[in-house]
């Protein structure tokens, strides 16, 4: 990972039509505002909130979502080799990796407040999609310099992603699925943290890429979720108070994970921290401790001060065209 940079282009002409430079990094907060849905529906009843302003919160979510992966979609059909393009950057390659996880999001919110029958069916999809997206990848990777193969933090989005469609499987009540995608997926994590921690020994992380070491948390997040829905407490517990040291820690080095200043990829922090919030929300459920609602309540409350502004300004960028710009996003 740290060896490689954030590749910028100058500003080239876009030829005139809709949608043609959408860029692939503006799903990774809208994964961390999906997750943020999602834990926010889990723990509405540990604080005696009303239930519909989180299903506002999730309708409003699944709403930006829908639009960002309907405007991708326009730039893919006007040119379908433009997704290769978008993964030879590190930028695209992770917000890629984070659309397709969110449309596993937006199924189990479509599924928790709606319809199982379309939740699925969505999975369903973001699986057969996901199967795409690894596919086009590991074709890049084989024609790409050696420098682009190099495992980055984003690595866990692309092939250890699976775990976030068994989260999304325990909610739309398939556990058997849930169940065989774990532990592949599990193979997965463990693999990028060896390696991961091998690269870490010998090179240093640049400031601009330093946010992407937050991804490194979502693993543990979603695997302590996925194995308390599946009825594995003590493994759920373990991986809680695990991803809870790991908040900790980037707590307290926020200064140097931030050093750089704002970027785009802040939005590598959203996902995990939501994440974080949704375990322990689901754990409190399980053993209902007031240390645990304490807990649970504060990380909800630090992942939405830290989501939702995220979000917005990331969304602003895109607004404006800078979005693009900043993140070099292919042009169809």
């Amino acid at each position: 990972m740290t060896r490689e940079r954030l590749r910028f282009a100058l500003p080239r002409p876009v030829p005139p039509g809709l949608w043609r430079r959408v860029p692939p990094a503006v799903f990774s907060p809208i994964l961390g505002a999906l997750g943020l849905a999602l834990a926010w529906l889990t723990g509405v009843s540990a604080f005696a909130l009303p239930s519909g302003l989180a299903q506002l919160l999730a309708g409003m979510v699944v709403a930006v979502a829908a639009f960002a992966l309907l405007a991708y979609k326009v730039k893919l059909i006007r040119r379908p080799g433009v997704l290769a393009d978008d993964l030879d950057v590190l930028p695209g390659r992770a917000g890629l990796a984070a659309a397709v996880l969110s449309i596993y999001l937006v199924a189990a919110v479509i599924g928790a407040i709606s319809s199982l029958v379309a939740g699925r069916a969505i999975l369903i999809a973001g699986v057969a999609l996901h199967a795409v997206l690894l596919a086009v990848l590991i074709r890049v990777f084989r024609r790409g310099p050696p420098e682009q193969r190099r495992v980055t933090p984003a690595w866990h989005l692309s092939f250890t992603g699976f775990i976030v469609a068994a989260r999304a499987a325990i909610i739309l009540g398939w556990p058997a699925l849930a169940a065989w995608l774990f532990w592949p997926a599990a193979l997965a994590a463990l693999a990028v943290y060896a390696v991961s921690l091998r690269q870490a020994r010998t090179a240093r992380v640049p400031a601009p890429l330093r946010p992407l070491l937050a991804i490194h948390l979502a693993p543990l997040a979603l695997f302590g979720t996925v194995a308390l829905g599946l009825g594995w407490e003590a493994a759920g517990s373990v991986l809680a108070w695990a991803a809870l040291a790991v908040v900790v820690v980037i707590g307290t080095g926020a200064r140097w994970l931030l050093a750089d200043g704002f970027s785009p990829l802040w939005g590598a922090l959203t996902f995990p921290l939501a994440a974080t919030a949704g375990l322990w929300m689901t754990l409190w459920q399980i053993q209902p401790t007031e240390a645990h609602r304490l807990i649970a309540g504060a990380l909800l409350v630090g992942a939405t001060l830290m989501v939702i502004p995220i979000l917005t300004l990331i969304l602003r960028d895109w607004a404006r065209g800078r979005l693009p710009v900043k993140t070099n996003a292919a042009i169809a």
